[in-house]
């Protein structure tokens, strides 16, 4: 018991530093980097070998916008990684892909609303998803050529989190600048198409760096097992269970393990991109594991764990079934953890796809937060239940000990 409300007040020490003395954790940003810093000088302090590996990205900041049309002035935000703009045009508009395929754009802002916006286009270059009606709005965009895109956008929860209105276009690779509204703001500015708006927003992208750190402790550089969770989080949140809690569990694994002294090696990673259109971290993961993903018993993938409501669910995937039978026998200890259904909005996608066995573990109100709480201010530190996050520590603890003996 003493054991456990030590971690417990480890863990709110690590969520504390994470979630309120750095200022932010978005891809390029400095607090990212301080981040980093302590996840690696952490997990150093237990014995592990880390290794921060760099990667080019973009930071960005932005002003106000200003809006308006007639008398009225509308609310809108700037689409995260958008080139700035100014000017006054006639507006246009399209509310499904026929429409934007028919209007004439250029010169001209542009409004999107309706089919074309239910869902967040995912970034050009994004490497893991892409579908083809994404490619085809910005194949549309890019050649109708207007001077600038405005966006009336609803919910999305499985594809933008809790964030309402959610940005339709995140990409530093596109470069027709944009903004988004909420659609009831959208219906208002409807009726001012064909007449002239004025648009007026500052921005600008600041080529910078991110880390992935990768630590490891164990003797058989040919095996190893995983653990990792995403260190980033969208601008604008503290990112407590998106995903601090993940970061968390796993310095206080790292903790657990100073003592480890077995074959299979444990790497603890700390990916950093998984809230940022570019993937970089996981581009990189990827890159460096070429040729060695074979090596990878089992990855584990902690993400949205530890919220106060509900249990604490894990799933297995493409998992050999003397792995799978230990990772069972293992979490049926604990009162907190049963095994719940498949998910794959996270990065054990990226281990997947690469033919390694995963797990992923989360919590039991995974759709719930998603829905409501994730990308957004509220995704804070009040809403985690320390003993959770100890509970999967220990857990994953025990599995480690358990798989380097079962493991020839």
């Amino acid at each position: 018991m003493a054991k456990n409300a030590y971690l417990e007040e480890k863990a709110s020490q690590y969520l504390e530093r994470l979630c309120r003395k750095i200022d932010s954790r978005r891809v390029g940003s400095q607090g990212n980097c301080q981040a980093t810093d302590f996840f690696a000088e952490t997990c150093a302090s237990y014995g592990f070998k880390t290794e921060s590996l760099e990667f080019e990205c973009l930071d960005w900041k932005s002003g106000p916008v200003v809006l308006k049309a007639g008398e009225e002035n509308f609310k809108a935000f700037p689409g995260p990684y958008s080139l700035g703009w100014s000017g006054t045009a006639p507006l246009v508009s399209a509310a499904s892909v026929e429409e934007l395929e028919q209007v004439e754009a250029l010169d001209k802002i542009l409004f999107l609303h309706g089919e074309p916006t239910r869902e967040q286009l995912m970034p050009k270059n994004f490497p893991f998803y892409n579908p083809d009606h994404h490619k085809q709005i910005y194949k549309l965009l890019e050649r109708k050529r207007p001077l600038a895109i405005i966006a009336a956008t609803s919910r999305n929860p499985e594809l933008a989190g809790g964030m309402y209105p959610f940005p339709l276009i995140e990409d530093g690779d596109f470069n027709i600048p944009s903004v988004y509204m909420t659609e009831e703001e959208g219906r208002s500015l409807l009726p001012h198409a064909g007449s002239p708006v004025s648009l007026s927003f500052s921005a600008e992208r600041i080529p910078s760096l991110g880390f992935n750190v990768y630590a490891r402790k164990g003797r058989d550089q040919g095996k190893r097992l995983v653990v990792c969770a995403h260190i980033d989080a969208k601008p604008g949140t503290p990112g407590a269970l998106d995903n601090a809690t993940g970061i968390v569990t796993i310095l206080l694994l790292a903790e657990l393990l100073g003592e480890y002294e077995g074959e299979l090696v444990v790497e603890l990673i700390s990916i950093n991109g998984e809230d940022y259109y570019g993937a970089n971290g996981e581009i990189q993961l990827v890159e460096i594991n070429r040729g060695r993903f074979e090596g990878i018993v089992l990855a584990v993938n902690l993400d949205a764990v530890g919220y106060f409501d509900g249990k604490t669910l894990y799933s297995f995937y493409e998992t050999p079934e003397q792995l799978e039978k230990a990772a069972r026998e293992v979490f049926a200890g604990y009162e907190g953890i049963e095994r719940g259904e498949q998910w794959y909005q996270g990065d054990h996608s990226v281990f997947i796809q690469n033919g390694c066995p995963a797990v992923a573990i989360t919590s039991q109100k995974f759709m719930e937060l998603s829905t409501f709480i994730t990308h957004t201010e509220k995704d804070r530190p009040e809403l985690v239940d320390r003993g959770k996050l100890v509970e999967v520590a220990l857990a994953l603890k025990e599995l480690v000990e358990k798989i380097d003996l079962v493991i020839p």
